[in-house]
């Protein structure tokens, strides 16, 4: 009798492998939750110590046009504007998604409500193969291609804000386009089939219908871009002309917070000003990319509620 209560109450061999798994998803979430916790850590304490230890204003550190952290300004205090990156990130980073949306959304829209399945078969490799070529690759063609090209035309040295937004555009099309493919494949079937019933061309279905019910995607995809092109680092900084001054027009040479990143972070000392001052500029593009990821969440969540 002990024996049989014994084997009926005892945990199936499923049950065990259950509770395994849910254990080690368990541990490899909070492995992960450590790390991101870790890395804003780093970065703010690195990066506040240029406000609470080197004694800078936090409204200097962000509208002052002198970058030289070596030095001292005409006023005494260390020159650590960070104003010309700020803009020189917004604007290649504005212009380029302005520049890419509209293409991704007519390759998007051709792709799924236009185009017959072998164009699609042809097309969605060549979107997934742009978006898994190497940053130095589009930072080299730029530079021997887009570079003289803005040269030739407009003059200048031909590095600057233009040739960067050139660039990105190139980069974060294909992000673009294949975010926004997703979501018009979301939108259900009878949406289409139900304003074509009611007499709608095929045009007036795609605009009136299938554009509007995929905003929220659209406007996903478009921020997925954005966060890609501000983040970028080495593509940007082979082209834009890594000048830390405040730009004056599309082609005067200019720098981004990434730029200048990677160019200065190996020529300072740890726990110096122009270490900390550049950690600041770490902190300022990881709260970027915490607000974008905080505005798609947002977006997404309104987009749930109208539908």
């Amino acid at each position: 009798m002990n024996e049989i209560k014994r084997q009926l109450t005892k945990s199936s061999k499923a049950t065990r492998q259950d509770r395994y798994g849910r254990l080690i998803a368990f541990v490899c979430t909070l492995l992960i939750s450590l790390l991101v916790v870790s890395i804003f850590y780093l970065v703010a304490s690195r990066g506040l110590a240029t406000f609470f230890e080197g004694h800078i204003s936090v409204w200097d550190f962000l509208t002052h046009q002198n970058w030289n952290p070596g030095q001292v300004s005409q006023d005494g205090t260390p020159a650590v504007g960070a104003l010309p990156m700020i803009v020189g990130s917004f604007s290649v980073t504005i212009l380029a998604a302005l520049l890419a949306t509209p293409f991704a959304i007519a390759m998007a829209l051709f792709m799924t409500e236009i185009a017959p399945k072998r164009g699609q078969r042809v097309l969605q490799p060549v979107i997934e193969l742009l978006v898994g070529i190497p940053s130095v690759v589009y930072g080299f063609v730029g530079l021997t291609i887009i570079v003289p090209a803005v040269r030739a035309l407009f003059g200048g040295t031909g590095f600057g804000i233009l040739a960067g937004t050139l660039v990105l555009f190139v980069m974060v099309l294909p992000t673009i386009t294949s975010m926004y493919v997703d979501s018009l494949r979301a939108v259900p079937r009878f949406y289409r089939e139900a304003a074509l019933a009611l007499g709608a061309t095929r045009w007036q279905t795609i605009y009136k219908v299938v554009l509007r019910a995929s905003v929220p995607g659209m406007l996903t995809a478009i921020i997925f871009g954005m966060a890609r092109a501000f983040g970028e680092a080495l593509a940007v900084q082979m082209v834009i002309g890594n000048a830390s001054l405040l730009p004056h027009n599309l082609i005067s040479p200019a720098s981004t917070l990434t730029s200048v990143l990677t160019t200065g972070i190996g020529n300072t000392v740890m726990g110096t000003l122009p270490n900390n001052a550049l950690w600041s500029l770490a902190l300022i593009l990881l709260l970027m990319s915490l607000g974008f990821n905080l505005l798609v969440r947002l977006i997404g969540r309104k987009g749930r509620l109208t539908k």
